[in-house]
């Protein structure tokens, strides 16, 4: 153990009784506070006793032993009630504690490495044991989070380094031909031009998906009907050229948020329509109010998805069937910019494979 991690374990051990200490006080100091009551109540009554006593009555020595012997009895049964009554609230604290420290050490062992942990508190359906059941969740959950945040950054770092390394390549064995012309040169100066753009484009995604996963920053009315139609009109000659037909029926849809992410977030569901459609297939478009409530539904031809598949299509880097992207194909983000932004804006995404192939993806903004 590192002298750092030895000197806060031996802080922690000495911090440790302090709160079953103050139990142990609190306990303890209730109980001897009834005590001390009722002993001066007792002692009261007994005044009041022998106030009352015959007046006749001539003082004798019994009588004084007597007085002595009451004096002496409520000091030794206080002192023995103080020292049961600090013995037993020591003990009370500390099983009282038992699951917090439990809670603590299970806590300061679980690390960004260590996720699998769980406290695991068995015991009656008390505060501590809601607390423990919490804190598994929480734990569960943040396990879930940094496993996915690890696979996508190995994921992300794959897609960074593939272009990188075709570009040094293709410059590698241009330079290394003696032989090598104009044309030639030019080919792979074109190559490595193209690769660039598919890693300008990459960049751009991530960085759309770290805003959209940030949170929107400032709202502003939006008509999604118009951004839609824009975005429609900026897809038309890819449409044309895979003889796709899109069908828009583009109802009024005010809503509120950030103009640059809805844009993103309808051009993404429409380029994933397209992009995953079959040569002669179909897209359709609808916007509209759903109780007062801007909702985008976009709809294509393609593939069959089984069910089970829809939510790893959201998931980045990822297409049917587990397998990753290929580079012809994007990226595999467009989705997952999708669910950031419209979890960004608070709204409702759902999605269904379609009966005859593709897949159905509905927003609706709150």
């Amino acid at each position: 153990m590192r002298p750092r991690d030895k000197v806060m374990s031996l802080l922690r051990r000495r911090r440790r009784p302090m709160l079953r200490a103050q139990l142990t006080l609190l306990y303890s100091g209730f109980f001897l506070g009834l005590l001390t009551a009722v002993l001066l109540a007792t002692n009261l009554l007994y005044g009041h006793t022998a106030a009352r006593a015959p007046a006749n009555a001539t003082p004798g020595t019994d009588q004084v032993g007597s007085s002595h012997q009451f004096e002496f009895g409520p000091a030794a049964i206080g002192l023995a009630a103080a020292i049961v009554a600090f013995i037993g609230a020591w003990w009370l604290a500390g099983r009282f504690l038992r699951p917090l420290r439990a809670i603590n050490t299970t806590a300061q062992e679980i690390s960004a490495t260590n996720l699998n942990r769980r406290l695991d508190l068995d015991g009656p359906g008390d505060e501590l044991t809601d607390l423990g059941k919490t804190l598994d969740d929480l734990f569960a959950r943040l396990e879930a989070s940094f496993e996915a945040q690890r696979h996508f950054v190995a994921n992300a770092s794959h897609e960074l380094r593939t272009p990188l390394a075709g570009q040094r390549t293709l410059l590698q064995v241009a330079l290394a031909d003696p032989d090598a012309g104009t044309e030639a040169l030019r080919t792979a100066c074109e190559q490595a031009l193209r690769l660039g753009d598919q890693q300008e484009r990459l960049i751009e995604a991530l960085l759309t998906l770290a805003t959209s996963e940030h949170g929107v920053e400032q709202w502003e009315p939006v008509d999604l009907d118009q951004i839609t139609e824009t975005v429609i009109a900026g897809h038309g000659q890819r449409a044309e050229r895979r003889g796709i037909t899109i069908d828009a029926a583009l109802g009024r849809a005010p809503a509120t948020g950030d103009p640059g992410l809805i844009e993103r977030l309808v051009t993404n569901l429409v380029d994933n329509a397209l992009r995953h459609n079959t040569p002669g297939g179909q897209v359709q478009i609808t916007t509209n109010l759903v109780r007062d409530k801007a909702s985008i539904a976009v709809s294509n031809t393609g593939t069959a998805i089984p069910p089970a598949e829809v939510e790893r299509l959201f998931q980045p880097f990822q297409q049917l069937g587990g397998q990753r992207v290929r580079h012809t194909d994007g990226h595999g983000l467009g989705l997952a910019i999708v669910r950031a932004i419209a979890q960004a804006h608070g709204a409702t995404l759902t999605a269904r494979p379609n009966p005859g192939g593709g897949l159905h993806v509905e927003v609706t903004f709150h």
